[in-house]
This record gives C-alpha cells, sequence and structure tokens, in this order.
C-alpha cells in the first residue's frame, strides 16, 4: 500500500450518502490531494467580484441556473494552479463532463482515475434517514449504526434529538431519483475511458480507503513510494 498519493486528478461519483466526502476529506487531510467544490468557487467568484462571478451572479439573481461554461470557466482558473485534486459534485452531467474533458486537456492535466462509490438504494436510504442530530452542538447520531443511549434524546446534553429535511424519507428519494436521472449516466461515460474505478461506499470508511488508495497505485497518473 502506497504511503503517498502523487499528482493525482480525481472525480468522485456516486449517488447521496455513499461516503464521497468522507473519502475526498481524507485524501486532503492525508495526502494533499485539494479538494474542490464548485459551489466553494462559485460563492468565491461571486463575493470577489470577478467578470464570471458577476455573470453568475445575473443568473443566481434570476432564479436560473448558472450555465455550465461558466462554472468550468472558474474551474480552469483554480486547477490551472494544482497538480492533483479530486472533485466532488461535478461533473453531474455528460455534458459538464465533456466540457471537464476539453478544459482539462488545455491545462494538460487529464484525469487520473474517476471513482464511483457504488452503494444499493435500499442501504442508501436508511443511511440516509436514520441521521438524527443535535442542534445545539451538531453531534449526530444513527438509528441503526450510532443510536442515542435514550431514543430522540442527546446522551451528553439530555436534549431532543432533530432530524433535518435534508434526511427525511420523502427528500431522500427524490435526491436519489435525480442522481438517478442526471448523473448516473456518468457512469457508462467515464467507463468507455477506461478510468472508472468501482468501490463498495458501503464498506466501512477505512477499508473504502484502503481500496481507494490501492486502485489509485495501479495508475500512471498516482505515484507510489
Amino acid at each position: 500500500m502506497s504511503a503517498t498519493v502523487g499528482a493525482a486528478r480525481l472525480v468522485f461519483l456516486g449517488p447521496p450518502g455513499a461516503g464521497k466526502g468522507t473519502q475526498a476529506k481524507i485524501l486532503e487531510d492525508r495526502y494533499g490531494v485539494r479538494q474542490i467544490s464548485t459551489g466553494d468557487i462559485l460563492r468565491a467568484n461571486v463575493a470577489a467580484g470577478t467578470p464570471l462571478g458577476a455573470k453568475a451572479k445575473s443568473f443566481m439573481d434570476a432564479g436560473d441556473l448558472v450555465p455550465d461554461d461558466v462554472i468550468i470557466g472558474m474551474m480552469e482558473g483554480e486547477l490551472g494552479t494544482l497538480q492533483s485534486f479530486v472533485l466532488d459534485g461535478f461533473p453531474r452531467t455528460v455534458a459538464q463532463a465533456e466540457a471537464l474533458d476539453l478544459m482539462l486537456a488545455r491545462l494538460g492535466l487529464p484525469l487520473t482515475a474517476v471513482v464511483l462509490f457504488d452503494a444499493s438504494r435500499p442501504a442508501l436510504i436508511e443511511r440516509l434517514t436514520g441521521r438524527w442530530t443535535n442542534p445545539r452542538s451538531g453531534r449526530t447520531y444513527h438509528s441503526v449504526l450510532n443510536p442515542p443511549q435514550v431514543s430522540g434524546v442527546d446522551d451528553e446534553d439530555g436534549g431532543p434529538l432533530v432530524q433535518r429535511k435534508d434526511d427525511t424519507h420523502e427528500v431522500v428519494v427524490d435526491r436519489l431519483s435525480t442522481y438517478d436521472q442526471k448523473t448516473a449516466p456518468l457512469v457508462d461515460y467515464y467507463a468507455k475511458t477506461g478510468l472508472l474505478l468501482r468501490l463498495d461506499g458501503l464498506a466501512s470508511i477505512d477499508d473504502v480507503t484502503n481500496a481507494l488508495l490501492a486502485g489509485l497505485d495501479a495508475r500512471p497518473g498516482s505515484v507510489a513510494r
């Protein structure tokens, strides 16, 4: 197992709750692989008043989606300064993936791998809808995986736990449906390129990390030492 991930340029795919964000954070903290959030880039450009940020704001103020070319333009300025990164949440459609490919080709930064975090729908629904949060501290529990000692009550302060709107069954099912419709076709797109690396997103965090590192070590874009 490699102790170091080198110039890895990654896209993380997978439905909500499959563990993409957790693994992206691990790569960033342990190996310096920068986690890129398109939302953060967008907000930074708007706040700084850049030309692309102003353009994006005009769409946002009108209640419209920011066009792909504007997002890609912002990302190009960000990725052009990096040798390693992981994109979590982008691309979301095949059109965005095609635009990303063209942009990375211009920068001379080909992708190392596209990592798919596989997970069954029933397991994801159970994982996502079982989360309960202490609104006072942010501490979280899970009704099956990490339940409080007393149902609905925080172990430490004795106050009530709440379920966030995003964690209700109806919202979770809708989010998974949206993923299937818009983002799942990316799996076929990247499978044809030979870049796709499939992982079991429902395995333990350590097992997923180990499988990810092992898969990356076999790729020419990662440096094992």
